[in-house]
């Protein structure tokens, strides 16, 4: 697909069609960051379908160390999430981890992020991905005035969230699929079956490092 013809699937909201995207010369990158507390196939389906209807050159899931809104710290520590994640993308060759957040470790900002991924990739553009029910709280992200001239936001389709916002968004359609990584832990506390909830490689790490028992 040519970074200059937006799929079909793909609607856009306020200028969402950047100049970046008509430099072949540079590379097309999307981030997906996370918990992936565990990762799980809604948030495989959601890399995926971006990677393939923007027409990128890689996405990059990005598991953060401790998000900025959470008051708590994850559930397992940062080496089983990674774990989890090189499993979950080691047959896809279009997906791969970036790991700046857990180096950094502490809380994270967004704009803190993508400064220190653009300042390292001088060449690539980055495509950030939030879900639609993320979309009308970035007004209240930090920085967010400077992140928009940073990154251009793609927003995954809900249907129960307003496709609009003050800001360019990419709006991209992706099957909805209704499985997050706190259910999969209390259905693996309660000793019930997550298969086909996250791939077969995931599950048997987790089962292998007896973790979420205690949720």
């Amino acid at each position: 697909m040519s970074r200059n013809k937006v799929s079909p699937l793909v609607t856009t909201v306020v200028d969402a069609q950047p100049s970046f995207m008509t430099n072949g010369e540079r590379k097309a990158v999307g981030i997906l960051g996370g918990n992936f507390n565990p990762v799980h196939y809604a948030h495989l389906i959601i890399a995926d379908q971006v990677y393939h209807q923007l027409g990128l050159d890689k996405i990059y899931l990005m598991p953060s160390f401790e998000p900025p809104h959470v008051d708590q710290k994850t559930t397992i520590n940062a080496e089983d999430r990674i774990e989890m994640l090189k499993k979950s993308v080691a047959t896809n060759n279009n997906l791969d981890l970036e790991l700046t957040e857990i180096r950094r470790q502490g809380k994270s900002y967004t704009y803190d992020t993508m400064k220190e991924l653009i300042e390292r990739n001088p060449g690539v553009d980055y495509y950030f991905i939030i879900g639609g029910d993320m979309v009308e709280y970035l007004p209240k992200w930090h920085r967010i005035a400077e992140l928009v001239d940073m990154v251009q936001f793609v927003g995954i389709k809900r249907p129960q969230c307003a496709n609009t916002s003050p800001y360019p968004i990419i709006w991209v359609d992706v099957p909805a699929i209704d499985i997050s990584s706190s259910l999969i832990r209390k259905k693996v506390a309660a000793g019930c079956s997550i298969k086909y909830f996250t791939p077969d490689s995931v599950i048997d790490y987790i089962q292998e490092k007896g973790l979420y028992l205690d949720e």
